[in-house]
């Protein structure tokens, strides 16, 4: 891997098309497992630059300028200022928003133009996805003038509250008397709270692009809780964010997760490394022994147990060591440039590690027993784990990101099927602000053959993970000419159409896919759909469904996750097994290859 110059897989350009698609998963699958999507090192250093100079100096610039911590290089006037911490949240709240922070550029499918964000959810005509269907005044799929402001006034409430100089409080001058920076004005938290919530209900995508089900609480504990509360309600915020990503690996899904991320990380310069995690390459790509201690000792065990050391911890040197532990954790995570790319999240999620546990310990007064109230404490904890709990128990009433299923691996997802021509439909939509991204590539320059062989590589990767060999089994069996048709991993696809994804097939679901048959209308046959719901923790089934845009919904059932587990990524010994429990009478209408 060059500079400038990616690896671009060993295949011949002018016949690897022609090849049965089991053939093509195979080929990208093992070329995956040692050199990831082969990006060139031109394109992490561009994310890296983003980090460290849009997010990282120009949001501790912007905290520091506008509370008098400062002055922002000299990082001992600055790092345990809550004022400052205050802000970056606001910084990072803005900057995930307006789409430049995750979910952004080539890695997450946005080669040109690079950002999404603000080019969809500030232009009227676009794609708009309701969360809830009772709720009064979100009728419809379609972004008007009233999304567009409600919009534009919460990004403007944000640089309001964060440019706005801080404000002293009774109780956090008695905590620190010395303390001069004051705090964020809880007044000017109520305009992005409120426009949080009103965004979020009638588009969901703006909700989580703004990571609001994590951000959300924390401004809301800026606004209304005094100094000490807030800062122990910022702890078990961050804490029960770590607890439920931790559970959320529990199971079969998150050792094929580890493998993959390994293999595409630019930081990872052995190829024995990154084989290492695979069970017997190039036969067999299943995870092997490391990547399952990887995955669960290095994983699950680290987010579970070193998050309630941190919150109950009195010792110094415990406590220096478990906040490394989860620096290093996050540094890791970001070393591995996954696909979402949430880099600034985990830079965040660092830094938070160091200011909440050692700038404010349990030691020093604020530790889970000194906030104000016990009733607080526990109403605090139940509403915090709400939705990490009823989304583990019925995943398909919460989304991935407020489930706290992050890099779990256990994902609602679904791979897009297009007849031969079809999926070029897509581009008649209106007032959509990017193509196909196989078009994309194409104005880029990349010749027609690379392009799509580009793109293939995500469907290898998404058959890397335990529910892609679920949904390619159901591919086989629904569409007999399945070679000859173009395939798609949805979470890539679905980014050109409503300009954020972070691995959550229900951006992707009935919803999406009727939005946009309202506005192309595939004949039947044309597009089909197989998509499937997170495992609920207390089950071993995933529930499916099989989609004609033009027909509806047209199978329903469950497949056992040990056997999708059990699968190679090209399924040679055939599709795995799953139980219909619901067809509808009419199948889709197949078209044959042209």
């Amino acid at each position: 891997m060059g500079f400038k110059t990616g690896d671009f897989p060993p295949v011949d350009t002018e016949t690897f098309l022609d090849l049965p698609l089991r053939e093509r998963i195979r080929i990208l699958a093992l070329y995956w497992a040692e050199y990831g999507f082969g990006t060139p090192k031109m394109i992490h250093t561009i994310y890296l630059v983003k980090v460290l100079v849009l997010y990282m100096i120009g949001g501790v610039a912007v905290a520091t300028a506008t509370s008098g911590a400062g002055p922002f290089w000299d990082v001992t006037q600055w790092w345990n200022e809550p004022i400052v911490y205050q802000k970056l949240v606001l910084w990072t709240v803005l900057l995930e928003a307006i789409g430049v922070a995750g979910s952004w550029g080539p890695l997450a499918g946005k080669f040109k133009p690079m950002t999404g964000g603000a080019r969809y959810f500030g232009q009227p005509g676009t794609i708009r996805l309701r969360p809830w269907r009772r709720v009064p005044m979100t009728d419809g799929d379609t972004r008007t003038m009233l999304d567009v402001i409600l919009y534009l006034g919460f990004l403007a409430s944000l640089a309001v509250a964060l440019l706005a100089p801080g404000r002293t409080t009774a109780s956090l001058l008695e905590a620190l008397p010395d303390n001069t920076s004051g705090l964020v004005r809880p007044a000017l938290l109520i305009a992005p709270i409120v426009l949080y919530v009103l965004c979020g209900l009638r588009d969901k995508t703006i909700f989580l692009a703004a990571r609001g089900e994590q951000y959300l609480p924390a401004l809301v504990f800026f606004a209304v809780l005094p100094f000490t509360d807030m800062i122990v309600a910022a702890k078990l915020l961050i804490v029960i964010v770590w607890i439920g990503a931790g559970v959320s690996k529990f199971g079969k899904h998150f050792t094929n997760v580890v493998p993959p991320m390994v293999s595409n990380s630019p930081t990872m310069p052995f190829t024995s490394i990154k084989r290492a995690h695979y069970r017997d390459f190039p036969r067999d790509i299943r995870p092997s022994g490391l990547a399952s201690f990887m995955a669960h000792v290095g994983g699950t065990t680290v987010e579970v147990i070193t998050p309630i050391v941190l919150l109950f911890s009195t010792d110094r040197w415990l406590t220096l060591a478990a906040v490394a532990v989860m620096v290093i954790f996050h540094l890791f995570i970001t070393s591995t440039f996954p696909l979402a790319v949430p880099l600034e999240w985990n830079i965040l999620f660092a830094y938070l590690t160091v200011f909440l546990f050692l700038g404010f310990p349990d030691s020093g007064g604020y530790g889970v027993f000194d906030m104000s109230s016990p009733w607080l404490t526990v109403t605090i904890v139940a509403a915090l784990a709400f939705f990490p709990v009823l989304g583990n128990l019925r995943p398909d009433l919460v989304s991935f990101l407020p489930s706290m299923r992050q890099y779990a691996g256990n994902w609602a997802s679904a791979l897009w099927a297009f007849a031969p021509g079809a999926e070029a439909k897509l581009n008649t939509i209106a007032h959509r602000p990017s193509l196909n991204q196989v078009d994309q590539l194409l104005a880029m320059g990349y010749d027609p053959a690379v392009a799509e062989i580009t793109m293939q590589q995500t469907i290898a990767w998404r058959a890397m993970h335990s529910q892609g060999r679920g949904l390619f089994s159901l591919l086989y069996k629904h569409i007999p000419e399945l070679d000859s048709w173009t395939v798609r991993e949805a979470e890539f696809a679905c980014n050109s159409l409503i300009g954020f994804n972070f691995g959550d097939g229900h951006l992707h679901n009935r919803d999406l896919i009727d939005a946009v048959q309202a506005r192309v209308g595939f004949a039947p046959g044309e597009w089909i759909v197989v998509w499937v719901e997170s495992q609920p923790i207390h089950k071993g089934t995933q529930a499916y469904m099989v989609i004609d845009a033009a027909l509806g919904v047209i199978e329903r059932g469950t497949w056992e996750v040990a056997d999708a587990v059990d699968a190679l990524p090209w399924l040679p010994d055939g599709p795995i097994p799953h139980t219909v429990t619901s067809r509808h009478d009419d199948e889709p209408v197949v078209r044959a290859s042209r």
